[in-house]
């Protein structure tokens, strides 16, 4: 068994559960003081076991999946999972779900009017190595309705939630694209303050970018600490 260290509660940039402009958190948000479970074994203790051992093969590339390459731009999007001191996080499992180019995903709730693609599903894993690198390939995906207000649109956006070596330790983000102008209006956005923010969106690298093939991207993930990247409240905990 592997242990790890707890999230510490004053780790800054984490949307609050109520933010009066994103409509549905009114229904969801806590109605009462949250109560602190102090963390066991249980919660930072894990199997030592490598993750594709106890989950199957990494699916690092979007792309690839299915009969034939999916529409839109392809793009690499890579970089470091680290902690509070800058140390590399190894053994780190990524999940990657995503809408596809036209701002679609494949779910039974989603019905706009947009197309599906049948070669891409949107979803993926990667494990960081022993120097806390990642890197998956997919589509760029496009911006889509959502229906909290007038003429509301979510900026393309891909959600990554992390899994540490214990079980109950997950992480759940957004990684946003630069220049994108729908950032600013979005309310689900906008609930993580400045300059926090700017840790969700991603950069473009040219050393990244595969000629004449696919956009780089640079996207680092800081766990905890001053510099943590922002996570859904509570994540630490769950």
């Amino acid at each position: 068994m592997s242990a790890i260290s707890p999230y510490a509660p004053e780790d800054a940039g984490a949307p609050p559960s109520l933010f009066g402009d994103y409509r549905s958190t009114a229904l969801r948000s806590p109605l009462k003081p949250l109560i602190r479970v102090p963390q066991t074994l249980t919660e930072t203790t894990g199997p030592s076991a490598c993750w594709d051992q106890l989950m199957g093969a990494a699916d690092f590339d979007l792309t690839t999946q299915h009969g034939g390459p999916p529409q839109g731009q392809r793009i690499v999007v890579a970089g470091r999972v680290l902690d509070e001191q800058q140390r590399p996080v190894p053994n780190t499992i990524m999940e990657i779900w995503q809408a596809n180019a036209a701002g679609r995903y494949i779910h039974a709730k989603d019905n706009w009017d947009a197309p599906l693609d049948p070669n891409f599903t949107g979803a993926g894993r990667v494990i960081t190595d022993s120097e806390g690198r990642y890197r998956y390939t997919t589509i760029r995906p496009g911006a889509y309705p959502w229906g909290n207000h007038k003429n509301a649109w979510r900026p393309a956006h891909i959600h990554l939630s992390l899994l540490g070596p214990a079980f109950a330790t997950r992480l759940v983000t957004q990684l946003y694209f630069p220049d994108d102008p729908l950032i600013d209006i979005d309310p689900i956005a906008n609930a993580v303050p400045m300059p926090y923010r700017n840790r969700m969106v991603c950069r473009f690298d040219i050393e990244t970018t595969v000629p004449n093939w696919a956009i780089g991207y640079l996207f680092d993930i800081v766990l905890k600490g001053r510099d943590q990247t922002p996570f859904e409240e509570g994540s630490h905990d769950h």
